[in-house]
């Protein structure tokens, strides 16, 4: 049964695609160039500045609101699983330790902002951002950028970006809620409201989960105890309009978790082990237009804050715990001098920090990065758009470092076609956990280097109704950092000589009529280590398979029923640097269908792997099988 569908899903991704339909553009500070094509040429750059699709040269998939609510998934790494370039890890149940890789790169060399925020934990290994935590909520749109790019983002960006932001305000009072109940006693709500009168306009909403879950070691080794979480995800937004060219911009975001968990050492088993998880992120910016438009700047203070506590069996005092903080200050600029070319420029100034408390020891550490960095976009021919850039990060350990980056696109007939080329570097510092852990750090590390190369082509036909895109990329990585074992449960983090990545991502949109959505995504990656040991060179690196491919069809009946289906198929791949040990491939199929019965609500469900495969994503972890859920959804606007 396997290899039938396998078939299918091959055949399939000679057709492959992703969704790019209209967008909404996001707020100063939130956005990264984001390719929107299908109807509402707009994007809008790392920086927050709006740009035609036609002058972007970066691979970029946008998930929007309505993609989210058709899906009806839970975890947001769900979501983007099933564009290209990605694949992921999960240790277990919802909840659990989630690791996200861009083009083959590590988990930790993807930068993740929420509502304008960088999120990656200073006292994560190698600043991770686990996406366990990361429900979709109240979520409204999520971008995914491909490819080192520090220029714009400085540290950690060497695999690619993963923005993920919440609805803005809108002009009128909105609100939207919605509750579904299905597979091991999940209870899924979430409800938000929107507004604005005057010089004020803001939201905020608010999400709880909670399950039951399944055995995080897998059934293979005789697990049976179920693993429960629950999470509860707030957020919030306040604009405050002084006059057109000032205004102050306040976001927040909160999220706190508990998660029974399976930690093992050796043969995987159940266990009683507990974490508990609390993620405070703040940003508060002011925007001001000076001189008639010709200076735009932008005026803000971020902050981030994960507490993690560890518990051998469930009580009031943690055993061990962990703290990550980063404050950042930013300063954006925008020049542009005549219609043709901006200057984007800034200055950012960071300090995160590591705490760890537990096994008798109590350690505090921190470092600081000042960082300038300045970009050039300009048309000098009519289809033709040039951007260049630099940047330079002065790190409190190691010093400066300097990266580059540009990137081109030509659209000879107005954006129906567009050629892509961009080359970007990337800089990621040892995080200060790999630096300084008592049990695994190594203070000689060296920072990770990264240099990305793409080209690509994009082809609009039958009037936007179809969109197909090409892009073949390489990225070299040299200093990667690694654990390397030297015993039963010691070992030490080391920089290896260098990895190497190369891939094709192929994409299609299509919209035959208004009724029918069809998208999918196919990539290949291949993931090496390049390093000089005869015993590790050319070894796939761990946990990325070298195939996946993703289609899907939702299609809008005319008495209000919708119905959708969603196919994933992912190849073999390593679960250790060694290849001794192999991950099977699967094959995923979802269905999901609503119903609105007024015109302010709506029955909907979904079955996730229909097929009731079973797979692991981590070696002796488990997984999902066959899984229902139904709910229902109410507005007001």
């Amino acid at each position: 049964m396997f290899e039938y569908r396998k078939i299918l899903l091959t055949t399939a991704a000679l057709f492959a695609a992703t969704p790019v339909f209209a967008q909404e553009v996001p707020a100063e500070g939130e956005g990264i160039i984001i390719a929107d094509a299908m109807q509402k040429e707009i994007v809008v750059t790392a920086t927050g500045v709006e740009q035609p699709v036609d002058q972007v040269g970066q691979a970029i998939t946008v998930i929007d609101a309505d993609t989210i609510r058709r899906r009806q998934e839970i975890n947001v790494t769900d979501l983007i699983a099933t564009t290209p370039g990605v694949r992921f890890n999960r240790a277990g149940t919802t909840g659990t330790v989630t690791g996200v890789s861009l083009r083959g790169a590590e988990t930790t060399q993807t930068l993740v902002l929420i509502d304008g925020v960088k999120v990656n934990d200073p006292s994560g290994i190698g600043d991770m951002f686990d996406f366990g935590n990361l429900l979709v909520g109240n979520i409204q749109r999520i971008e995914v950028l491909r490819g080192s790019n520090s220029v714009a983002f400085g540290s950690q960006a060497i695999g690619g970006v993963v923005n993920v932001m919440t609805a803005g305000p809108t002009d009128g009072l909105a609100a939207h809620a919605s509750a579904d109940y299905g597979y091991s006693n999940t209870v899924n709500a979430k409800a938000d409201i929107s507004g604005g009168s005057g010089m004020f306009s803001g939201g905020a909403g608010i999400s709880y989960f909670d399950t039951d879950g399944i055995s995080s070691a897998s059934k293979a080794f005789g697990a049976t105890e179920k693993d429960g979480y629950k999470n509860l995800t707030a957020n919030a937004k306040l604009r405050v309009a002084f006059s057109d060219d000032i205004s102050l911009d306040l976001r927040g975001y909160y999220i706190d978790a508990d998660l029974d968990y399976d930690s093992f050492f050796g043969a995987p088993a159940d266990s009683t082990d507990v974490s508990k998880s609390k993620q405070y992120i703040g940003y508060a910016g002011v925007n001001a237009v000076l001189f008639n438009g010709l200076l735009k700047n932008r005026f803000a203070v971020t902050w981030f804050k994960h507490d993690r506590d560890y518990y051998f069996v469930r009580s009031n005092t943690p055993d061990y715990g962990y703290s990550g903080k980063n404050l950042r200050f930013e300063y954006q600029g925008v020049l542009q001098p005549i219609e043709q070319a901006k200057l984007i420029f800034g200055y950012e100034h960071e300090k995160p920090e590591y705490d760890f408390a537990g096994f008798g020891s109590d350690d505090h550490r921190k470092a600081n990065t000042d960082s300038v960095y300045g970009l050039a976009v300009v048309q000098p021919l009519a289809g033709l758009s040039l951007t260049a850039g630099v940047r330079h990060d002065d790190h409190s350990q190691f010093g400066g470092a300097t990266t580059l980056g540009a990137n081109a696109n030509y659209s000879p007939n107005h954006g129906a076609t567009n050629f892509r080329l961009s080359y970007g570097e990337g800089f990621k510092a040892p995080s200060l956990y790999q630096l300084y852990d008592g049990f695994s750090g190594n203070d000689l590390l060296r920072p990770e280097r990264s240099r990305s190369y793409d080209i690509g082509v994009d082809q609009s036909l039958l009037a936007g109704r179809a969109k197909a895109s090409v892009t073949l990329f390489q990225r070299d990585t040299r200093d990667q950092i690694d654990f390397f074992a030297t015993g039963p449960f010691t070992g030490n983090y080391r920089n290896i000589d260098k990895t190497r990545a190369k891939g094709a991502e192929f994409t299609l949109a299509l919209r035959p009529v208004d009724a029918l959505t069809f998208t999918a995504a196919y990539s290949y990656i291949d993931a090496r280590d390049r390093s000089l040991d005869p015993a590790s060179f050319d070894k796939k690196l761990a946990r990325r398979a070298d195939d996946a491919v993703s289609v899907s069809m939702d299609y809008d009946w005319s008495f209000g029923l919708s119905t959708g289906a969603t196919l994933t198929q992912v190849g073999d791949s390593f679960d250790d640097v060694a290849n001794t040990r192999s991950l099977d491939g699967y094959v995923l199929a979802g269905l999901r269908a609503s119903i609105r019965i007024a015109d302010r609500f709506e029955i909907y469900g979904r079955v996730d792997n229909l097929f009731d495969e079973q797979y692991s994503t981590v070696y002796g972890y488990g997984t999902y099988g066959r899984a229902a859920y139904g709910g229902v959804r109410v507005k007001f606007d």
